[in-house]
């Protein structure tokens, strides 16, 4: 096979595209360094895109390749009696910086190369074994990896700061990302990560993916000139980071510094798939759904070759559309979903039969929540949590005669739909729609509420207590299955809807016409009477346990934004404390719904309140 590749047309003529095949031979069948690990890496991001066996056993079959590349590569260990050696003379280490030290060029890009296609390979077996032998073998994988870019971050700040740029850019996203995963993880599983010694800095991981970029504070940005071949991927990771994760963090999200980075590589990339995407969550991010809608549109516009780009961007087009409160708009998106991706069916198909359920078509509606339960999927041997959740709403509204509760709205608080909803979306069509599913079950809303909602929409009910019914409730109605499951979603879906109409998320770019007519002391005092609502019903629920443990978190970032520090962080411990907050003389069995996930937020909420930030 010929050294050099072969010649390619500039410029591109659609007509001519076979032309391109022997390039393409030729970039598959070289064991050329970079190219493995390019092409593994397109490939590893197609299969965690798809969730497809196909796509994750070709992803993995390249990425072995890769490694197997870099090998041939890499700077050949000594004899065993060197590597004793070593341990008394540290020149002659085969590890650490002295070892880095002592490799070619090549060999320390190889190094850096197989540190990536492991660490792909790693991630990419996790997803796919369906065992814990499988899973545990890719973790100590993942300790090799991170053992070496340790490794490659410290020789790197011993050189001079214009060493090889491409390299550089390398070292940054592999030790950047290790800490800031490690960051990321639960109490239990970073206990057992840190006794092999190993623990996340978040801040420093966060500050060497900058550094790729030159986005820190006192940093100079840097041009296309200067910068290393893995720069676009560490500006990708930090905005993955910022915009797409701070749903489950706070330390570290920096909105700005997210849309700066945004503004830079839009000017660069106005059609770059990945960046306008990225415009579309800011958008959501700042509650302005309507103008992520654009963007979602525009990013799956960009590009043909990648369905899996489209879908991402279809998912966070149906989140926005809930956020604005247009159910059917959003469950054309669900259903679009459903038709084509595959990384979750079971979620697609319960939220267009949420959709469909709160639009009042049951018959469709029935259709595909029978269908949801035989389409959940195992990552790594494990059941999804969300796909968890609506296995379980869907099993509930068949067994309730086709009738679930405000399940789009419940949704759109599971996605942090209304947490990004403008206000007046909020105030004036999802406070109403709570008003009146209470209505038919018998309540109003919360003392206050119903005036409120009368002035800002032109409704006229009368207003009641928290809890109590107004006069001639049907008593049939209380005494149904499921009567309270049902008083107390629709009591936490008023309390987060008043929260957000008082306290807009921190990250909110307010319209500056919006019409809002109520306080935000009216506001809070309405979402504080739902919250204590569901706290005094709590002991009657017979399912959706998990209503209570959200409602006191939801009720702790209420007291935070407040000033209330210490009454929040009384709600957030009784979360995390593991006692059981709601129930009933039968006892609640097993774990609540999305747990792990409530308590990553919590613990998140409490950093923050010790760190003064909004929440």
């Amino acid at each position: 096979m010929s050294n050099s590749p072969p010649p390619v047309k500039n410029p591109y003529d659609p007509t001519n595209a076979l032309d391109d095949i022997p390039g393409l031979h030729w970039a598959l069948h070289e064991q050329r360094l970079y190219f493995a690990t390019g092409f593994g890496l397109i490939q590893c991001v197609k299969g965690l895109m798809s969730f497809e066996d196909k796509d994750l056993l070709a992803a993995i079959n390249h990425t072995k390749r890769g490694i197997a590349i870099a090998s041939a590569h890499r700077k050949r260990p000594g004899s065993f009696a060197g590597r004793l050696a070593g341990y008394i003379v540290p020149s002659l280490s085969t590890s650490g910086t002295e070892w880095i030290a002592g490799m070619t060029p090549v060999e320390r890009h190889a190094e850096l190369v197989y540190a990536e296609s492991l660490y792909q390979k790693s991630l990419l077996g996790i997803v796919y074994s369906g065992d814990w032998l499988a899973f545990i073998r890719e973790v100590l994988n993942m300790r090799t990896t991170i053992s070496i870019y340790r490794q490659l971050g410290k020789w790197i700040e011993t050189v001079d700061a214009a060493y090889d740029p491409h390299f550089r850019s390398g070292v940054y996203l592999g030790l950047g990302m290790s800490h800031l995963v490690l960051s990321m993880m639960p109490g239990k599983l970073l206990a057992l990560v840190e006794l092999f010694g190993y623990k996340g800095d978040r801040k420093f991981g966060l500050e060497l993916l900058e550094r790729a970029g030159g986005w820190s504070a006192n940093g100079k940005v840097v041009e296309r000139e200067a910068e290393g071949v893995r720069r676009a991927i560490c500006d990708m990771s930090l905005l993955i980071f910022h915009l797409v994760l701070s749903a489950f963090t706070f330390e570290g999200v920096d909105v700005r510094k997210a849309a700066k980075i945004l503004e830079w590589n839009l000017k660069r990339y106005p059609n770059g798939v990945f960046f306008l995407f990225g415009a579309g969550r800011l958008a959501l991010v700042r509650s302005q759904p309507s103008k992520a809608l654009t963007y979602y549109v525009r990013a799956a516009q960009a590009q043909t070759q990648y369905r899996n780009l489209h879908h991402i961007s279809w998912w966070e087009s149906a989140v926005a559309c809930l956020g604005l409160w247009r159910v059917a708009e959003s469950r054309s998106w669900w259903g679009k979903l459903g038709g084509e991706a595959t990384w979750s069916k079971a979620t697609y198909t319960y939220g267009e039969a949420a959709c469909l359920a709160t639009l009042g078509e049951h018959a469709e509606a029935k259709k595909l929540m029978e269908r949801v339960q035989g389409l959940r999927q195992k990552i790594a041997g494990k059941s999804i949590p969300v796909e968890k959740f609506v296995a379980r709403k869907a099993r509930k509204y068949l067994a309730q005669s086709d009738r679930l509760l405000l399940p789009a709205l419940e949704l759109a608080y599971v996605f942090h739909a209304i947490a990004h909803a403008p206000r007046e979306v909020i105030a004036r069509q999802m406070i109403p729609a709570v008003g009146d599913a209470l209505r038919e079950l018998g309540l109003e809303l919360s003392s206050g509420s119903e005036d409120l909602v009368s002035s800002g929409s032109g409704r006229s009910q009368g207003g009641a207590k928290a809890g109590e019914a107004k006069k001639g409730k049907d008593k049939k109605v209380e005494s149904r299955s499921g009567y309270w499951d049902d008083v107390c979603l629709a009591r936490f879906l008023e309390g987060v809807c008043w929260r957000f109409v008082a306290y807009p998320d921190p990250d909110a770019d307010l319209e500056p016409d919006e019409n809002i007519p109520f306080s935000p002391e009216n506001a809070r005092t309405c979402s504080e009477r739902a919250f204590r609502a569901v706290f005094e019903h709590g002991p009657d629920i017979e399912l959706d346990h998990y209503i209570v443990y959200y409602a006191h978190f939801e009720y702790g970032r209420l007291l935070a934004r407040t000033g209330n520090k210490d009454g929040a962080r009384m709600q957030f411990d009784l979360v995390l404390s593991g006692k059981p907050l709601e129930v009933n003389a039968a006892g609640r069995k097993g774990k609540y719904s999305l747990e792990n996930a409530l308590h990553v937020r919590t613990n998140a909420a409490l950093e923050a309140l010790d760190q003064n930030r909004l929440l």
